[in-house]
């Protein structure tokens, strides 16, 4: 056995994908879900953590919506996720844990950041408005680690910033699912209703990056094993981005759909490009290997044996 290591956000698609990954088979997993472990309480996960005594830490835990949510409650975004951030470093920190992976989002990032997106360019201008909360407690978690590892350089406290995600355990209600699982859905249901048009928001020519969560399960269990060559802040993403024409054409080849796509140009499309630049990535010897046909298939499987109708 490697070790004992205690992951956070062990119910969510990222957590159960860091479980299922084959890496996992050699380590004793502490995966408290929220009715074990309330995280946004101090003393609670002080407590577990030097008690339990994990040999690392891997740090996905986090409330987290789409825009309406985070538009709705601001407060909530940003006040949770201090406290639970805050809670898991210091209370590893204080237990004597010296390795823990602390996950982040590229909502770090400013709203006007140069595309590909470079880890120094955080902290460099105005955040997007309609995440900053959740933006400020994810900078605020990553700066922590920064300023530990500056106090103690044993401790080896690191941060990964995934671009977006899809796979197996997303969210596919099209009240709460992402761009990717909602394709899937509507894909899915057309043909499941013999529809002939799709319609997508804008003209589909907007681009974004999209990873298969168990890529990024691969690249945390690297991360975990060598944390010592990682560097402190690190986008793990693909380098390259699709369409979301594209999207949609793959998804329905996946499902064997052939209708015709329309598109509603009344409706926003958000960001022209969101895309993370893996130069450290790439130095540190990892690139994500799930082609997007692929990832896109084995998530579909997921799809059609737990939410099709």
């Amino acid at each position: 056995m490697a070790g004992r290591l205690l992951l956070t956000g062990a119910g969510g698609m990222v957590g159960r994908n860091i479980r299922d990954h084959t890496a996992a088979q050699g380590w004793e997993i502490l995966a408290p879900g929220s009715a074990q472990l309330d995280l946004t309480d101090p003393h609670e996960t002080a407590d577990f953590i030097a008690t339990q005594k994990p040999d690392v830490i891997v740090h996905a835990a986090g409330r987290v919506g789409g825009i309406q949510a985070n538009m709705a409650h601001p407060v909530a975004f940003l006040e949770q996720n201090v406290a639970i951030g805050r809670n898991v470093i210091m209370g590893a920190r204080t237990a004597g844990v010296m390795r823990l992976i602390n996950l982040a989002s590229t909502c770090m990032y400013p709203a006007q950041a140069e595309n590909p997106l470079r880890e120094e360019s955080i902290l460099t201008g105005p955040l997007e408005p309609t995440n900053e909360g959740y933006a400020i407690a994810k900078i605020m978690a990553m700066k922590l680690c920064d300023y530990i590892r500056a106090e103690d350089p044993d401790a080896l406290y690191k941060t990964l910033i995934p671009c977006n995600l899809y796979g197996p355990y997303d969210k596919f209600d099209p009240k709460a699912s992402h761009l990717l699982p909602a394709i899937i859905h509507k894909v899915h249901e057309a043909k499941r209703t013999g529809a002939e048009t799709v319609e997508i928001w804008g003209d589909g020519t907007a681009r974004r990056e999209f990873m298969y969560a168990g890529d990024l399960a691969d690249a945390v269990w690297k991360a975990v094993e060598t944390p010592e060559v990682l560097p402190g802040a690190m986008n793990v993403g693909l380098g390259h981005d699709h369409a979301i024409n594209d999207y949609y054409a793959t998804v329905a080849e996946v499902i064997g759909w052939q209708g015709e796509f329309t598109h509603d140009l009344s409706r926003p499309v958000g960001m022209k490009q969101k895309l993370c630049a893996i130069d450290r990535q790439t130095t540190w010897g990892w690139q994500a290997p799930t082609p997007l046909r692929e990832g896109i298939a084995r998530t579909y499987r997921h799809y059609l044996e737990h939410h099709a109708t």
